[in-house]
């Protein structure tokens, strides 16, 4: 049973890839939300301290284009050049529509003040992970955010695949940054 467990996600998480790599497919016609941070540039290198080289803490993000029908927001964060194709560093979910960013160093708990739910990142563990590639080449790392027009009836022990299951025909917008990190 606990091999069926772990064969269900891993499909999961092919779909959700599958998802990821073809953002545009799945959401045509929705209109791009806006997000930026204080702490880098868009395609520009992601400072140190939000890294396991660092602090691993999470960087500040705001954002803005929101539709006025939101109910909820969800961000998640990959890296699309993890040696397996791609790793999960934040889950999070049933953010409420009216927040507008988060601050710097996010705490790694099931909820956070800002009243949204952090679900599992590819460690296995609640909250954000910061970049971490192997040494070796530049990895992008795409921060996701997506306007969804109801919340998910989910637990902080979701993960990304869950999640994109979960807001499938929900997503009313979306929009990233990415940014860059190498060891």
């Amino acid at each position: 049973m606990q091999q069926l467990n772990r064969s269900l996600r891993i499909l999961m998480q092919c779909f959700a890839i599958t998802l990821l790599i073809t953002p545009r497919l799945v959401f045509a016609g929705q209109p791009d939300l806006l997000i930026h941070s204080a702490n880098f540039t868009a395609n520009e290198p992601i400072p140190v301290k939000f890294t396991c080289s660092g602090d691993n803490r999470s960087p500040q993000l705001t954002w803005s284009g929101i539709p006025t029908t939101t109910k909820t927001l969800a961000l998640i964060v990959r890296d699309s050049d993890a040696p397996m194709g791609s790793y999960v560093h934040w889950v999070l979910f049933n953010l409420p529509a009216d927040v507008s960013g988060l601050p710097e160093g996010v705490p790694t708990t099931s909820t956070i003040a800002q009243g949204g739910t952090q679900g599992l990142n590819g460690g296995g563990k609640i909250g954000f992970q910061g970049p971490c590639p192997p040494p070796g080449p530049i990895h992008h790392y795409h921060f996701r955010l997506y306007a969804l027009d109801r919340s998910l009836n989910l637990t902080a022990d979701a993960t990304a695949a869950e999640v994109e299951a979960a807001m499938a025909e929900h997503v009313m917008a979306s929009g990233e940054i990415v940014g860059t990190f190498a060891r």
